[in-house]
């Protein structure tokens, strides 16, 4: 892989990361093109995009840093005063409440599943184009059905659960992190704002404990080259990635998201047309 190869994947794994749009999905498309995802050995490619999500994960602490700040002194302090009597306990502590609780689906699910997960399966583009395409559907029918009327402070457990097991659907390849757990709080009733921003903030125990995982399984594939590889895509990732959040989160203030449904689809149909044609690989 070269520098410039590294660039341009981790400009895609920013923008797609927060986007519903997919980040696998995009990522496996521009290194099936680009040669470079070995069919002997797909866990190197899974390992790589684990860890440049290290770079969108500096870009979530970044941009919610106040938040997050909050978040963590309250928690601390609500549950060294009163441990467990979360109806004593702040908003802040609460909202910590909930991203735990959000969190528990996918870490099950990928520990389950953590083989199939790094296996050949999950770069399968006709895998990839149909979910991107089938969950496009599934954000439409969330979007017309949706009522639009809590923001995250009127989030219940009940609601975390469900945009949590909507996040382990992420695990599929082109579903989108973002796209199941905003398609998720749609269907739980957030206003779509809330739902992105609920959506990231949740985002944050699974994308650290992936990548720092998969970081600790690549260090057999990684060599000096390698890391000036990684450093290099990590960082544009970060940037990429940060330019992605405060545009979707002003973007979804006064917009649906049927621009990125359409978008889903038009994608999942010409990965169909490209690969009927031979032009890339499954």
């Amino acid at each position: 892989m070269s520098l410039f190869e590294a660039v341009i994947l981790g400009i895609i794994q920013g923008f797609t990361e927060f986007l519903p749009i997919s980040s696998t999905g995009h990522l496996t498309v521009a290194g099936k093109l680009m040669d470079l995802i070995s069919d002997t050995k797909p866990e190197r490619w899974t390992s790589f995009i684990a860890v440049i999500q290290l770079g969108t994960l500096a870009a979530i602490l970044i941009y919610f840093r106040k938040d997050i700040f909050h978040i963590s002194i309250d928690f601390i302090r609500d549950n060294l005063k009163a441990p467990f009597k979360i109806s004593t306990h702040g908003q802040h502590t609460k909202t910590g409440w909930l991203i735990i609780l959000g969190t528990v689906p996918v870490v099950i699910i990928g520990l389950l599943f953590k083989d199939i997960i790094e296996g050949s399966l999950t770069k399968d583009l006709y895998v990839i184009s149909g979910s991107l395409i089938i969950l496009a559907i599934i954000l439409a029918f969330a979007e017309k059905t949706a009522k639009f009327k809590k923001d995250i402070e009127n989030i219940s457990a009940v609601d975390a659960l469900i945009i949590g097991i909507a996040q382990a659907f992420a695990l599929i390849p082109g579903s989108s992190r973002s796209g199941t757990t905003i398609t998720g709080g749609l269907f739980c009733g957030l206003k779509r704002e809330a739902a992105a921003r609920f959506s990231f903030l949740l985002s944050i125990p699974a994308i650290f404990a992936s990548g720092m995982l998969q970081l600790y399984e690549a260090l057999e594939y990684i060599n000096n080259e390698m890391i000036i590889i990684l450093t290099v895509s990590t960082i544009f990732s970060a940037i990429s990635g940060y330019i992605a959040i405060d545009f979707l989160l002003k973007y979804l203030r006064n917009n649906s998201t049927f621009l990125f449904i359409y978008y889903r689809i038009g994608i999942g149909i010409l990965i169909i047309i490209l690969l009927t044609f031979n032009v890339i690989n499954p």
